[in-house]
């Protein structure tokens, strides 16, 4: 086939995430201000989106707390740096099942909330776009499923619809992408969609090259895409994505390393996407340019 090579690309930085990294290295940032002052880092060194989760500032785990996303949604919103806000609505989904005796749910390792509970933070900040993982799957810890039924989707895609917030379809394999054209027929996704294609995370779609491409051909040809991988294979798959016509992400969520025994920080990991693309003869776009293509509107600093 032929190459079909995206010659203006956007890359979105991912910040931080909610794996268990916080420990793994210093530069993932755990408060909101450490957030903040990354996301601003990676969009000066050339992201024109920034992916944000909220950590709890003194543990590093994983949060859902209202007031962490605000101070984090204002902190970048207040800067002089413009970039697209993308946060995330995939927390509150998770199932730990233990395998000889599932029920009752391993309590302290389970978290799971309705639609409304999900979408609290979005309703509260109104960023630009945030996520919308489109299916259920293992991940790679033995007893962690992260749960997206077909109702819950329906009904925090319409809430996203409704807030006027941008929804990024989170890709894991090719049955998430069925969905997410299911949930365009229905008119709860507006076209052109956006979806990120999400490769090699433990069990969804492997990031082998023919599954990437089987991803690919899936995806409407009127719709916007990134795709990523995780860890060593990050950079590569900045080639392959724009090769394959996509955009691009980088960032601590899905890798901690800048080179062998050295580890990133996520304006570096920017920057280094940026020199492949510039490289290979593309050219990187601006978040005025990414919210033009994207149909998005860009939100002032929300009154408190």
């Amino acid at each position: 086939m032929p190459l079909n090579m995206n010659k203006n690309v956007f890359i979105t930085c991912a910040v931080t995430g909610s794996g268990s990294s916080q420990d793994r290295s210093p530069h993932v940032p755990r408060s909101p201000q450490a957030i903040a002052e990354s996301a601003i880092a990676a969009a000066k060194a050339g992201a024109a989106v920034v992916h944000c989760h909220v950590r709890d500032p003194e543990t590093g785990t994983p949060s859902r707390d209202l007031g962490l996303y605000r101070e984090v949604t204002d902190r970048i919103r207040d800067s002089d740096t413009d970039v697209v806000l993308n946060l995330t609505a995939g927390m509150g989904g998770i199932w730990c099942l233990a395998m000889l005796r599932p029920l009752p749910v391993n309590a302290a390792a389970t978290d799971m909330i309705g639609a409304t509970a999900r979408m609290a933070h979005i309703a509260e900040c109104l960023p630009e776009i945030c996520t919308l993982d489109c299916g259920t799957m293992n991940f790679a810890e033995a007893d962690y499923v992260m749960t997206n039924t077909p109702g819950m989707l329906r009904a925090m895609g319409q809430m996203m619809a409704d807030l006027g917030v941008k929804p990024e379809i989170e890709a894991f394999d090719t049955g998430h992408l069925w969905f997410a054209k299911e949930l365009e027929k229905e008119g709860i996704l507006q076209s052109p969609a956006l979806v990120q294609l999400c490769m090699g995370v433990p069990w969804g779609a492997p990031n082998d090259l023919n599954t990437f491409m089987a991803m690919v051909n899936n995806v409407p040809e009127s719709w916007n895409w990134s795709a990523f991988s995780l860890g060593r294979d990050q950079m590569a798959y900045v080639a392959a994505a724009i090769l394959a016509g996509g955009n691009v992400r980088v960032g601590l969520e899905d890798n901690l390393w800048l080179d062998k025994g050295v580890l990133a920080e996520n304006y570096q990991l920017v920057e280094r996407a940026g020199t492949i693309i510039e490289n290979m003869g593309g050219k990187l776009m601006g978040p005025a340019e990414v919210r033009a293509q994207l149909g998005l509107t860009k939100r002032a600093p929300v009154l408190k």
